[in-house]
């Protein structure tokens, strides 16, 4: 169970954290959430569907790293074989809080679970410096938070606009391998090209001008993915 807690320069200062990609420290996923601002870099190393999240119902684009639950393909025991990692693995392990703050923007701070393998006093990097201030570890950490945390919004935007244009459809992959053995990949959604086709030229200014159309077509561009995906799976039979 996560223990999550605000971080501060007095309780956490010799807190350390491991940045080593393991299994051992949970990087054993098959996929992750992205978000609008790193799609391009997403695009060039993994298949990029969307899901529709369990808890709000709403779709949102992830990357996939494996074909079987708690399977990652781009993982061995060099690391993560990948010259980008997402946002959402990146983080790890920390999360950003929000504190409601009527009348004025809300408030931010900086969560760790401190339960997670990768806490430690003498391994890893440092997240405050001898005196107090941040390390710079701490602020890429921060700025990614902030970009996840904005990337949600971006998210909805970008989903709720496909799904409105009907330009959403679900898929379902079926896979054989070199062994024989057969793999589905069911619940996922991607976009209907011959329904973005034929859209309007006002549905689609409209899509530019919100900043989604750039995002669609690196979804689009991200499948052929798939088959270096396939590719991984079978180079480990």
């Amino acid at each position: 169970m996560a223990n999550h807690a605000v971080l501060d320069n007095v309780t956490h200062k010799d807190l350390r954290v491991i940045t080593e990609r393991s299994a051992r420290y949970g990087d054993n996923i098959a996929c992750s959430t992205v978000f609008p601002i790193e799609l391009r870099q997403v695009q060039a190393q993994y298949p990029i569907v969307l899901r529709k999240n369990a808890d709000s119902g709403r779709f949102e684009p992830i990357a996939l790293f494996g074909l079987n639950s708690q399977e990652n393909l781009f993982l061995d025991e060099g690391g993560w074989d990948a010259s980008y990692i997402p946002l959402s693995v990146e983080r790890q392990p920390f999360l950003i809080g929000v504190k409601p703050n009527p009348g004025a923007d809300s408030e931010l701070s900086v969560h760790i679970d401190m339960d997670s393998p990768r806490v430690s006093q003498t391994e890893g990097e440092p997240v405050f410096l001898q005196y107090g201030g941040d390390s710079p570890f701490l602020q890429r950490i921060t700025s990614v938070l902030l970009a996840i945390h904005e990337g949600h919004e971006q998210n909805r935007g970008l989903t709720d606009a496909l799904a409105g244009l009907e330009l959403l459809e679900p898929f379902t992959l079926d896979i054989q391998l070199q062994d024989g053995s057969k793999h589905k990949l069911a619940g996922l959604y991607t976009i209907n090209e011959e329904r973005l086709r034929s859209l309007e030229g006002a549905a689609v200014a409209d899509l530019h001008r919100a900043g989604h159309l750039e995002a669609v077509y690196m979804i689009l561009a991200s499948l052929p993915n798939f088959k270096r995906l396939i590719e991984r799976k079978n180079a480990r039979l």
